[in-house]
């Protein structure tokens, strides 16, 4: 016969019949296993018709497997088909002859009769009520090595502890369920195997089966209030077994054990405890098992699923993928429900509105005389712009690589946000990972169940375990590793505990890797008190809580997860936390994305942080991270947040597209903000407000609170004991000796463009250190001081083309502007009401006066070169008390008829002297050479090499680089409160 479509190449004889292949299957249905084995031999043909058998003949002989005849994918996913009956038969097979590959001499051949040698044969022993057998003590006294017991419907029970000294197969006949042991055994034989057994505890002891020494295979067996234990050098390979009413399994100082597709509930402790290091001696089964727990998972990763609850949005049920970059014009929506449900207060509205100014200054409106002065501008505005050969050209100052149009244009700038990493890339890029995955074994966990109970895996006490592709529902906790434990997770499901999911501390560390952890009643992760663990490419989403909590001297490399639509902070600091957080994308929750409170540390870098309902990162308390590299955009309200006592390195940046400011800082915080772009925000770019937190709370309008419920850490405790966290705590100074100390808030080397309001606003009673910024294209004035307790210090930066003013300072202000360039902007260049000095600054090209001192002012200004659009160069007006000398004043338009420097006729309290005024030739000869800014450039003016395309990317690669900092000297006879301006380190 042959195979009709397959070719007469395939036929087993010269002559045959054809049939086709359906026929053929039907036919082969029939065959027993070692006949299929055979037909699968005799060529291609004949084998792939074998392998098409997969969904019939394997799966009907892979279920009626007399040993285990449950479904390979139970107890977690029983819905799902395995990828391939026949391989689950052939996984089946293998680990059934696990227990009996000990070389017992009694298996071998005899010695003697060479010819004719002969394996003794295995006695099958009857046990049961009426049979030879009633006992299980005298089925197992009389039994010899290897044999097998088969125990037959009932219920067994010993008085006393059971001893097996000899290998034995313990079975039971019939359906689970229908022989009952009341027991407690003890192994001291190197093998033994139990299946189809229904275990409960005896009225002497709730351990049902103890070994510390050899192998026990446990297949199909249920345990009811019962406890399983194994020592070291001990093993087991559990298989499809039930732990059910408080029963658990307790590892302790084991080198490697099974437990596979083993279902765990109603706990009353953990589930499974490993305690104690491997021991050192292995036994004979190792090896074997070894080779069992290499065998990769032929289903569907829990991971790559979509449980429920696994939506972006947690109840609107948007489908948009989680690594996707959301559109300008999706952010630019209103607040949908589910945001307004969310644990950061009610919509948009109180969003986005809670950095609103509470006093009557806006930014938007302008005053009465600058609506004169501009109104004028705009009559002359047409000639002007067209008359090239009076202005003065300053594209060449030290900020122009800058003001690159990619980047002042595009309000989806950047318009790609990096993707996350595989596990591939991550395992190839770590070493140290990837020794994690080879190397620890100790209790391994494959497939198994864990629901409705206390806690699921308990690793202490410099313990191993390794939990591939488990699910943990509904626990208090699902994962606990303590005590230098070390711990592999890969591929599991952590969700809907009512504490944390996993939970690290006491120097324990680990890999915790492509896992789906998700709608917990408290964090994710939870990683405290030294421990270190490696964290990489998790979901981590829909928590009532945070994400991911690191605290009381916790570390971790947390790397290329996904963390999403958590309640509280999507990664939480506090508590001398410091770990190394990269590559994630953190986005769509309810309060901040990372929160950074309570002297919490941290690496923040290359992060893309993104719709998060409040600060994209929240830093407050003492607080001190580096943030560093990250992208946080489309948030609902600010970028970053920098509340009381915050500190930190944030540097390079792009803080873009969000509806409240870029960065809000409160006064007493201490950040150096370096090389950021902060652009295309809808409020103001850069906020810096007096408003303190109260009772260091940290709330800002509305009720929101950055870390999330008021920093939660009364709620950061096992089990309800309160912790003593001061014990983990450093000291203050050796927390900073590794950081330069500084004592005013510096803003360095950022780009502050194309924001909804002002680019810079200041209202704090803190000193402020802003340095060799670009302020572009803002909506309002460039920078604006409405309040300055102390000195704030404007120091070469590039203020050019906002809609409104250049710089506004109100009275009472203390500011000093000192080498920058203020250029083109909507208003005046310069508006000055308060107290300070205005020293070596261009303001070229504003369509209201060049630099207008007014009201209260009593300021120097000292060597500027200045040339209005329209309006005065330098106007005093009012009682304004100044000293203006040596600066040079270029005529704007050539019909302005503006004086170009001018002072109101009562005001006796000012100084004008040795001001030097251009003016153009009546006949307006156009073959004059133009006006430059020469001896020096055009301010401001950075003695750094032009940048590279490579490292134009982040603009604090000039600025801190510059190796001639400003200096300058007290400026003497100001005012009575002359600032003293030093070396700027």
């Amino acid at each position: 016969m042959s195979l009709g479509s397959r070719g007469s190449s395939s036929s087993s004889g010269g002559r045959g019949v054809n049939l086709p292949v359906e026929v053929w299957r039907v036919v082969l249905a029939y065959l027993p296993l070692p006949e299929l084995g055979r037909c699968s031999l005799v060529c291609r043909a004949w084998r792939e018709l074998i392998l098409s058998l997969d969904n019939t003949r394997w799966r009907q002989l892979c279920l009626g497997l007399p040993e285990c005849p449950r479904h390979p994918n139970w107890p977690s996913r029983p819905h799902l088909e395995p990828s391939s009956w026949r391989e689950a038969l052939r996984q089946h097979a293998i680990a059934s002859r696990t227990w009996s590959r000990h070389a017992h001499p009694e298996l071998q051949p005899s010695a003697c009769l060479h010819l004719f040698r002969r394996r003794k044969e295995r006695r099958v022993w009857q046990v049961g009520s009426g049979l030879e057998l009633e006992t299980l003590r005298g089925a197992l006294g009389v039994a010899g090595s290897y044999d097998r017991v088969v125990l037959h419907p009932g219920v067994y029970e010993e008085q006393a502890e059971l001893v097996l000294k000899v290998p034995v197969e313990v079975v039971g006949l019939g359906r689970l369920g229908d022989v009952a042991l009341l027991v407690s055994l003890e192994q001291q034989c190197p093998t033994a195997r139990l299946s189809n057994l229904v275990f409960m505890p005896a009225w002497f002891s709730s351990v049902v089966y103890k070994t510390s020494s050899g192998h026990v295979q446990l297949d199909n067996c249920n345990f009811e209030g019962a406890q399983l234990q194994i020592r070291g050098p001990g093993t087991c390979h559990a298989r499809f077994c039930s732990f059910s009413q408080g029963s658990s399994t307790h590892f302790l100082g084991v080198a490697l054990s099974l437990l596979d597709s083993c279902d765990f509930s109603g706990s009353d402790s953990a589930s499974v405890t490993v305690e104690g290091a491997p021991a050192t001696e292995r036994n004979w089964a190792c090896k074997h098992l070894a080779s069992l727990a290499r065998i990769t998972t032929s289903w569907t990763s829990p991971g790559s699923g979509s449980p429920a609850g696994d939506t972006l949005d947690g109840h609107s049920g948007v489908t948009q993928p989680p690594g996707a970059t959301i559109t300008l014009e999706d952010w630019s929506k209103g607040e949908t429900e589910s945001r307004r449900r969310g644990g950061g207060g009610g919509g948009e509205e109180g969003v986005c509105q809670d950095t609103v100014i509470e006093d009557g200054w806006s930014d938007s409106a302008p005053s009465d005389e600058e609506e004169e002065e501009e109104g004028k501008g705009e009559e002359g505005s047409g000639q002007g712009n067209n008359s090239l050969n009076y202005r003065l050209a300053h594209s060449h100052h030290g900020l122009s690589h800058l003001l690159r149009p990619n980047q002042d244009v595009s309000p989806d700038f950047p318009s790609l946000t990096p993707e996350v990493r595989t596990l591939t890339e991550e395992l190839q890029r770590d070493p140290g990972a990837q020794a994690l995955i080879e190397t620890v074994q100790g209790c391994v966990l494959r497939r198994c169940l864990f629901r409705d109970g206390k806690g699921g895996v308990h690793v202490c006490n410099h313990g191993n375990a390794r939990l591939e592709g488990n699910v943990f529902r509904g626990l208090t906790y699902a994962v606990r590793c303590i005590q230098n434990a070390t711990i592999v997770m890969l591929r599991n499901e952590v969700c809907e505990c009512r504490a944390s999911g996993v939970f690290l501390r006491l120097s324990s560390q680990g890999l915790i890797a492509d896992n789906n952890i998700h709608s917990n009643g408290e964090a994710g992760l939870d990683i405290r008190k030294g421990a270190d663990p490696i964290i990489l490419c998790n979901r981590i989403h829909s928590g009532l809580r945070s994400g991911i909590v690191v605290l009381g001297n916790g570390r971790g490399s947390i790397r290329s997860n996904q963390i999403y639509n958590n309640k509280e902070a999507g990664v939480y600091i506090l508590f001398n936390g410091n770990p190394v957080v990269s590559g994630n994308h953190i986005f769509q929750g309810q309060a901040a994305g990372i929160a950074v409170n309570e002297n919490g540390r941290g690496v923040i870098v290359e992060n893309v942080i993104r719709e998060n309902q409040w600060g994209g990162a929240d830093i407050r308390r003492g607080g001190d991270p580096v943030l560093r590299n990250n992208y946080i955009c489309h948030g609902y309200s600010d970028g970053v947040v920098v509340g009381e006592r915050g500190r930190g390195l944030i540097e390079g940046n792009h803080i873009y597209s969000n509806k409240g400011c870029g960065v809000w800082l409160m006064s007493s915080s201490l950040p150096q903000l370096l090389g950021n772009y902060i652009t295309h925000n809808r409020m103001y770019g850069l906020a810096v407000f007096c408003r303190k937190d109260p009772d260091g709370g940290g709330t800002r309008e509305g009720g929101q609170e950055g870390g999330g419920r008021g920093g939660g850490q009364e709620n950061f405790h096992e089990e309800g004991e309160l912790l003593a966290w001061e014990g983990d705590l450093d000291s203050e100074d050796e927390r900073l000796s590794a950081r330069r100390s500084i004592s005013t808030a510096l803003v360095e080397g950022n780009c502050i463009s194309r924001n909804g309001a002002v680019g810079l606003y200041v209202k704090s009673s803190e000193p402020l250190n802003v340095v060799a910024n670009l302020v572009n294209g803002n909506r309002g004035a460039g920078v604006a001081v409405l309040q300055s307790g102390q000195l704030t210090r404007l120091v070469a930066n590039c203020v050019h083309g906002n809609s409104r003013g250049g710089v506004t300072v109100e009275r009472e202000c203390r500011v000093e502007l000192r080498g920058n360039g203020v250029y083109d902007n909507g208003g005046h260049g310069v508006s000055f009401r308060g107290d300070g000095q205005v020293v070596e600054n261009d303001v070229v090209g504003n369509r209201g006066y060049g630099i207008r001192l007014s009201d209260s002012a009593d300021v120097k200004v000292l060597r500027n070169r200045v040339q209005p659009v329209q309006g005065c160069g330098i106007a005093v007006l009012g009682p304004a008390k100044a000293v203006v000398h040596d600066n040079l004043v270029f005529q704007g338009h050539p019909g302005n008829v503006k004086p170009p420097v001018y002072r109101d006729a009562g005001n006796v309290g000012s100084a004008l002297r040795n001001n030097s005024v251009l003016k153009h030739s009546n006949r307006m000869c156009s073959s004059a050479p133009p006006w430059v800014l020469e001896n020096p450039p055009p301010a401001p003016s950075l003695t750094v090499p032009h940048p590279s395309p490579s490292s134009s990317c982040h603009p604090s690669h000039f600025a801190i680089s510059m190796t001639t900092r400003i200096t300058a000297t007290v400026e003497s006879g100001c005012h009575n409160n002359g600032s003293v301006f030093c070396t700027i380190l």
